[in-house]
């Protein structure tokens, strides 16, 4: 049977991702009412808000990841099954993977965002992403493979390919990376590799916007630029890319900035499937739904999360992509397929928050602006709640701990995947 799923009498919900709104979904479902299968590229749930920390080498994979299996074990009537989704036929009703096809009797969609280059191939080659942990890994490697290779380098050589670094993008993430290896420069560097002037070392943040965090009041851009220009970061605002060379990047208004690394942090699109007509598309690349998150043209087909663009008059470009809104839609759809619910979707905007370094962030909630030491405590505490797991939840803690009463981590390894002699197992 393709995906070896048995046929109870109960109807097939099938889940494709495992990010907060797939994950909160299939644990929301009761067993007793459906058959749910969860699929996914990965055997895990990944905590994206922290992938950064993974690539400053402030958090080890494992600490924001959970196992699937393991938050289903005794759940019963659900299933994990890791695939790569191909495509689905919504006459059939079938679901196509890399594994085999399997019939469903409602389809949720919910496969995130991807990194949005915006059509160029050119820089999408050129820059390194960060929208999984494999990419959080490979960045982290590259900043300790290159400064290895600049504490070697000739005193008088241009040390700029290893150690300067740009950050497209002045959102949460851009910031945030900023804000961390500014953090690294001043207290790692140094101690790491004290023959090495870490002066030489530029983090460039570039925004093509007028402010950062464009998406807060301007009092929190405000509080961001100056924080983060207080510890050492140029930022670059009304500037966007025009193209990206050999370690320099060339902007629209001439302007080169030299940097070995390029940290695309620009913006993100849906992660499609293929199957959705043209025409249930947003000009965002986002899938449009109604108020009840179903897939405009389809019958038994939602989508949830940043895939989803729910358009009202509040928010007529879709709700926020944070996973705030994709918990909130997950229960909610939950309790609709369950019909315990007969409103449409409506969603609570609980504030946003973005740290830029230690006891510096800014947050909005409830009408309220907090910055620096009371901000930073609230992004720290939030953060620990969502995490999945006990345990996941006491060593990130305890990491931050350690970080903040020391300024160190033991976690810079490079490690490189190695593939096995061909022909060997």
């Amino acid at each position: 049977m393709p995906l070896n799923i048995p046929d109870i009498q109960l109807p097939r919900v099938v889940i494709v991702g495992a990010g907060f709104g797939g994950f909160q979904l299939a644990r929301s479902l009761p067993s007793s009412s459906f058959q749910t299968v969860l699929i996914d590229r990965y055997n895990f749930h990944q905590f994206q808000p922290l992938y950064y920390q993974v690539a400053m080498a402030g958090l080890e994979p494992s600490s924001i990841c959970f196992p699937l299996r393991r938050s289903f074990q005794k759940k019963k009537n659900t299933f994990v099954r890791v695939a790569e989704v191909e495509g689905f036929d919504p006459g059939e009703k079938k679901l196509f993977t890399d594994q085999g096809a399997i019939r469903y009797d409602i389809l949720v969609l919910a496969t995130g965002a991807r990194t949005n280059y915006f059509n160029r191939q050119d820089i999408e080659q050129a820059v390194i992403p960060m929208k999984s942990i494999s990419e959080s890994l490979y960045l982290r490697n590259r900043i300790l493979e290159d400064l290895e290779k600049a504490v070697v380098a000739p005193r008088d050589s241009d040390l700029s390919p290893y150690l300067d670094i740009a950050i497209v993008g002045g959102g949460p993430t851009g910031v945030e990376l900023a804000g961390a290896l500014a953090e690294m420069k001043k207290h790692i560097v140094p101690k790491d590799y004290p023959d090495l002037d870490n002066d030489r070392m530029h983090i460039h943040l570039i925004e093509g916007r007028d402010r950062l965090l464009a998406a807060m009041r301007p009092e929190s851009s405000d509080r961001t630029l100056t924080d983060l220009r207080s510890m050492g970061v140029e930022v670059h605002l009304n500037s966007r890319v025009h193209s990206i060379e050999t370690n320099q990047i060339l902007l629209t208004d001439g302007r080169i900035i030299r940097a070995g690394k390029v940290i695309w942090a620009a913006g993100i699109t849906g992660a499609l499937v293929k199957g959705v007509p043209e025409t249930s598309l947003s000009p965002g690349g986002r899938i449009r739904v109604d108020d009840y998150c179903r897939v405009q043209g389809l019958q038994q087909v939602f989508a949830i999360g940043d895939l989803a663009c729910m358009e009202t008059s509040e928010y007529p470009k879709g709700h926020p992509q944070m996973a705030p809104a994709a918990m909130q839609q997950a229960r909610w759809l939950a309790s609709y397929l369950r019909s315990s619910t007969d409103r449409p979707f409506r969603f609570t905007d609980k504030g946003q928050m973005a740290t830029i370094g230690r006891n510096k962030a800014v947050t909005e909630f409830a009408g309220l602006r907090l910055a620096g030491f009371p901000a930073w405590a609230i992004w720290l505490l939030v953060h620990i709640y969502y995490l999945i797991g006990v345990r996941n939840r006491l060593i990130v803690l305890i990491n931050w701990i350690w970080s903040y009463l020391f300024y160190d981590q033991n976690l810079r390894l490079i490690i490189r995947p190695r593939l096995p002699p061909s022909g060997k197992g």
